[in-house]
């Protein structure tokens, strides 16, 4: 046994198809792409959800429903995951620091999910009516800030 006696597998390692390289060679002339029709043309590629001509199916289905293109994703938190963390008082700034949340979207949400058992201090740009409630009735205070502009 030698190093220079390995060989690959059979049937591994296969020649390069030389196309368009004469009659003789079987892939002369169209080059193994046949008279005409699409895939006979350069730079033919298949669009995604071609059926070969048949009406796709993202274009027979109907179309349903309505998009708000005004609609505001906010970031949330709940006060249970407020309940967990050091600390009373908490705003954007802080929640990113303790990394609570990673990316200011319209604005922070505070939810009402969950007990709260301490007072804290809470400032962000919506609460929920639960939420409020909450924090209220921990002895804690629920600032409304305006949303940062972008």
């Amino acid at each position: 046994m030698n190093l220079s006696d390995i060989r690959p597998p059979a049937g591994q390692k296969h020649t390069k198809r030389r196309i368009g390289r004469g009659m003789g060679s079987r892939r002369g002339k169209t080059s193994g792409r046949g008279h005409k029709g699409a895939r006979a043309v350069t730079g033919y590629s298949k669009m995604r959800g071609f059926e070969g001509g048949q009406m796709p199916l993202h274009r027979r289905l109907p179309k349903r429903g309505f998009t708000n293109i005004f609609r505001k994703e906010y970031t949330i938190v709940n006060l249970s995951r407020l309940n967990e963390l050091e600390g009373d008082t908490f705003d954007y700034a802080r929640l990113k620091e303790l990394g609570v949340v990673k990316k200011l979207q319209a604005g922070l949400k505070i939810l009402g999910t969950g007990e709260l058992t301490r007072a804290i201090t809470v400032k962000a740009n919506l609460f929920s009516e639960t939420a409020l409630q909450k924090i209220q009735a921990a002895g804690g205070t629920a600032e409304v800030v305006a949303p940062a502009s972008k």
